[in-house]
């Protein structure tokens, strides 16, 4: 494989080079040059990790909470400390923009902050006298050992969204990330233990759909916390809750931006386009489909179609790039097959942004369409790259019927000025996550991030006091004393 690096497991504080000879190459997005070789782990590996997460667990829980959240201070602390290298890292093996990778290492680290909250977030309850002479505790144990399988959008994010959390509830943890971008990933493993984790508590497994099987199947592992693709987290919900763990699992999304004739188009715009073709689209919360509300809606497009034509497509690295690349070449060709799909059904470009001349990097031109119906395979399924559809309609209750046609939930917002309009979208919407003038709704750390319907396969969320609930099991002791 020459230089390029091979990553290793993590596995009960050591680092392990899987004993497999299947290996899957890495590519820098923005060129295509291979950045790094994974090896392909599968039942095995995942055992050995599993093992050790078990019996530090045993020793982990017995940690008084306030000692846990030292050790997520001292986490945050080298997060701080080498932010920037894992924003380059993101944009490295992600294509993302330096300011997007920037920005998600940001989200990370807040819910790293709100993780070292355990010592108030993880109190139980206490009633005294239920009967005569008789009290009620009711506490929170941590469930066990946590697997956690992690997307190629969000390499920083999300992994810190899961991992400390677990950590700082009494569990042991074990990271999946996507084997699209596993260094990101390799580089929080070695700042957990280096902020005194114990061996075992946090394991990383490279790998792909046979590590994530093997984990779902492992009667080691207790809880399940995936974030990916519709058709996957359906099959990491039903596959994991049949061997009887818990699971939460976040899937795709076709979020509904619906911009009503009073809307500032001035801010609404920008907050639009950033929304659609930030982070190339590759993200569960961009705005995909603009439901443009008349009259107004020709003096949208046209102020739409000016931005998008802007916009400069390049390497993520590069200051001046607005929309760096996407993941892998199967992916930008699939990007580009559901454009001449909406074409063949009938839909309008109306801009097209320029890629880069003679590129080797997975690129994909900023498309706004126009004439798009509700019906339209564009309209309904996610596309996750840098395509944004607009639906014309004549009024707010219209608009409304169009977006909860979807058969996902994650995320709509809503451009107005008019208080009445807002709240009315507010109230009937069928999504989670709801954006007043706001593009891209994605709520702080110590709030859930609340999929609906098809987003959300699951009962307790990401974040916020979902994610307590989720990591730790309630125990509810009743006492008399004689």
């Amino acid at each position: 494989m020459g230089a390029v690096e091979v990553v290793e497991n993590f596995v009960d504080g050591a680092w392990v080079r899987p004993a497999v000879n299947d290996l899957l190459a890495v590519p820098d997005p923005a060129t295509g040059a291979p950045i790094a070789h994974v090896p392909r782990s599968g039942a095995a590996e995942v055992d050995l990790a599993v093992r050790a997460a078990r019996r530090a667990f045993l020793t982990w829980r017995e940690v008084p909470v306030a000692e846990r959240v030292r050790h997520i201070l001292a986490l945050r602390h080298l997060l701080e400390t080498h932010a920037e290298e894992l924003a380059r890292t993101v944009v490295q093996e992600n294509g993302k923009t330096l300011d997007e990778a920037r920005g998600s290492v940001r989200r990370g680290i807040e819910a790293v902050e709100f993780a070292a909250s355990a010592s108030t977030t993880l109190q139980g309850s206490f009633l005294e006298d239920v009967s005569r002479g008789v009290d009620s505790t009711l506490l929170r144990q941590p469930v066990g050992v946590v697997a956690g399988i992690t997307p190629f959008n969000f390499p920083v994010m999300i992994p810190l969204w899961m991992a400390p959390l677990a950590l700082v509830c009494g569990n042991a943890f074990i990271l999946k990330p996507s084997e699209r971008v596993p260094l990101s990933a390799t580089r929080i493993a070695r700042w957990v233990a280096e902020a005194g984790f114990p061996a075992g508590t946090f394991n990383l497994v490279h790998g792909d759909a046979p590590a994530v099987d093997a984990l779902l199947a492992h009667p080691g592992v207790d809880a399940i916390s995936f974030v990916g693709s519709a058709p996957t987290a359906r099959h990491i919900y039903i596959t994991a809750a049949a061997h009887g763990k818990r699971v939460q699992a976040l899937a795709g999304a076709k979020n509904h931006l619906i911009v009503m004739p009073d809307a500032d188009l001035d801010r609404s715009v920008p907050a639009i386009v950033a929304s659609a073709y930030g982070q190339s689209g590759e993200r569960c919360l961009a705005g995909s489909v603009v439901v443009a509300v008349d009259p107004g809606a020709d003096r949208l497009v046209e102020r739409l179609a000016a931005a998008v034509t802007a916009l400069v497509t390049g390497p993520g690295g590069t200051p001046e790039t607005d929309v760096g690349p996407v993941i892998r070449a199967d992916h930008r060709d699939r990007v580009l097959n559901w454009v001449r799909e909406g074409e063949r059904q009938g839909a309008r470009v109306v801009a097209r942004g320029p890629v880069p001349a003679d590129a080797d990097g997975y690129y994909v031109p900023p498309i706004l369409f126009d004439g798009v119906r509700p019906e339209m395979a564009i309209a309904q399924e996610e596309i996750f790259g840098p395509v944004l559809s607009v639906i014309r309609v004549a009024s707010l209750d219209e608009a409304i019927e169009v977006a909860n046609r979807s058969r996902f939930g994650n995320a709509a917002a809503i451009f107005t000025r008019d208080g009445r309009s807002a709240r009315e979208f507010t109230h009937r919407i069928e999504a989670g996550m709801l954006g007043v003038n706001i593009g891209v709704p994605a709520p702080p750390a110590f709030f859930p991030f609340v999929g609906w319907k098809g987003s959300f396969f699951g009962d307790l969320h990401a974040t916020g006091r979902d994610a307590i609930e989720f990591y730790t099991r309630k125990k509810v002791v009743t006492t008399r004393w004689f």
